[in-house]
């Protein structure tokens, strides 16, 4: 059997290659959405990709969401366009349609909007269809069967998302209907084991695959709380504020009240850095301790307790008043203060 090219040579005609079918895959950087992209590829399709930002699931939120991702593009020589969700994805967590999981997690309106954001992607480029690398049962709030239907339609994508993973167990795509693909190249992979996907791995050269778990601060359901306690106190959470969740020791001190202690030299920097005119800091002066932020309406009448809860998370000596600076909008006091009692204070932890 002559090769194509040959034929085309021995005629004197020019080979004009046909071109590769488009897709765009939601790239999160896991070993899932990778697989997903080297089943396509393998198929013969050239793969475009999107990875989403939130203000909770950042590349550089430091949980593991990221996975290098730009890295992980390059190593499967595919095209990556980044899009962020910022205001709409806070006005979405306002009331998510289709509520939340265990912490804060709207997780199908979340999927919903990546889609929608993906969708716009693939009618710029004239792709045929959009891949992610979800696996049927793996995750309980929007994996399932209803879940993943529910996505497609709020994302108007019906018959447009292709999971290559578990695409066998899944109903037909309009890919599969119109010959782009074959049911017999889908995988069926099922549940929460991770075992066929390494398997996979290792077929596709994929070294140290990333450990599972996502990467969505929300699922955590300790910052689930410190979340919902913002959303209720909080007409319309802003991303600064949103950047305040993720560090720190919080205290709900009364409606419109939030204190905040730093953990580490790091934590300080950053409240330091994001504080904002109105807010107050609070440092101890001659020892190791934290830097504290008071944020909200009423932050100036809590000021004498903050110091007490400031210095108690400091090295200052028990039972003994210590020097607290106070900051507000560049301008120093200073206040004499003891560290507050356990009682006092973890009523108002969150």
């Amino acid at each position: 059997m002559y090769d194509v090219k040959f034929v085309y040579a021995v005629f004197g005609l020019i080979y004009v290659p046909e071109e590769k079918k488009k897709v765009v895959a939601l790239l999160s950087g896991g070993l899932d959405s990778q697989l997903a992209v080297r089943m396509m590829q393998e198929q013969g399709f050239d793969v475009s990709a999107v990875a989403i930002k939130t203000p909770f699931c950042d590349f550089d939120c430091g949980r593991g969401c990221g996975f290098e991702i730009r890295e992980r593009a390059d190593d499967l020589n595919v095209n990556l366009k980044t899009v962020y969700l910022g205001d709409e994805y806070i006005e979405m967590l306002k009331h998510p349609k289709h509520g939340t999981g265990a912490g804060f997690n709207p997780c199908i309106d979340c999927r919903a909007m990546m889609f929608e954001a993906a969708k716009k992607h693939m009618e710029e480029i004239g792709a045929e269809f959009i891949i992610s690398g979800e696996v049927l049962g793996q995750r309980p709030m929007s994996q399932h069967g209803p879940a993943l239907r529910t996505i497609e339609k709020e994302s108007g994508l019906v018959g447009k998302i292709v999971r290559p993973l578990s695409g066998g167990l899944l109903p037909s795509t309009d890919a599969e209907k119109e010959g782009l693909i074959r049911r017999e190249n889908l995988g069926m992979i099922r549940g929460r084991t991770r075992r066929n996907q390494l398997d996979m791995a290792r077929k596709y050269g994929i070294e140290n695959p990333p450990n599972a778990g996502g990467g969505c601060l929300l699922t955590d359901p300790a910052f689930g709380l410190k979340a919902k306690d913002l959303f209720s106190h909080t007409e319309t959470p802003t991303i600064n504020d949103i950047d305040l969740l993720k560090i720190g020791r919080h205290f709900r001190l009364d409606d419109q009240t939030k204190l905040v202690v730093g953990r580490n030299k790091n934590e300080n920097e950053v409240i330091k850095a994001i504080a904002l005119p109105g807010d107050i800091l609070l440092e101890v002066r001659d020892h190791v301790g934290p830097i504290s932020i008071l944020r909200g309406s009423g932050a100036s009448q809590h000021t004498e307790f903050a110091a007490s809860v400031t210095v108690r998370y400091s090295d200052a000596p028990k039972e003994e008043s210590v020097t607290v600076v106070v900051t507000k909008n560049d301008s120093n006091k200073e206040v004499s203060s003891k560290r507050a009692r356990e009682e006092s204070y973890l009523k108002f932890r969150i």
